[in-house]
């Protein structure tokens, strides 16, 4: 799968109402051998900065779950740990860059006030034209798909 076919599956899923974490980890089932609906619930729980907490990003979280998924370690050893969390690092450190912050309630521009209310009430905004014309989440999911495909192709490049 090119880089645009993923993004446009993750944008799909998206404006399909799946959250952002959903989108981006369901559109890299090819690599990560997941049928969609088990990674559509594996990511059920990210989106909205986890559970609309509003902490980081839910596509930020799937784009992580995808890296822990393919190259992820299993056994307690250090090595290990340190270079899986550097892999993580770097595409977290990418995204930032690009966005200024990896958490939701500041991508969004949230007030503590919003961001309190969420945390109470858990419910997802509606999907509509006026919430897809609004929220830049869209742009969120389709950024880190790319940032996490061309990290992908830099870990695979590098082996």
């Amino acid at each position: 799968m090119t880089i645009e076919e993923r993004k446009q599956k993750a944008a799909e899923l998206f404006c399909a109402g799946y959250n952002c974490a959903q989108a981006t980890f369901a559109s890299f089932c090819d690599l990560t051998g997941y049928d969609e609906k088990t990674a559509l619930r594996l990511a059920s729980s990210f989106g909205g900065g986890i559970a609309r907490h509003r902490d980081v990003c839910g596509a930020v979280s799937g784009a992580a779950m995808v890296l822990g998924v393919l190259y992820g370690y299993d056994e307690p050893d250090a090595e290990q740990c340190k270079a899986h969390y550097a892999r993580v690092s770097d595409f977290l450190n990418a995204f930032s860059e690009v966005h200024g912050t990896i958490v939701c309630r500041e991508l969004l521009k949230l007030t503590e006030k919003k961001v309190k209310a969420d945390e109470k009430n858990p419910t997802p905004t509606e999907r509509n034209e006026a919430f897809y014309k609004g929220r830049p989440c869209t742009k969120f999911v389709i950024s880190a798909v790319e940032l996490l495909a061309k990290k992908i192709e830099e870990i695979e490049h590098n082996k």
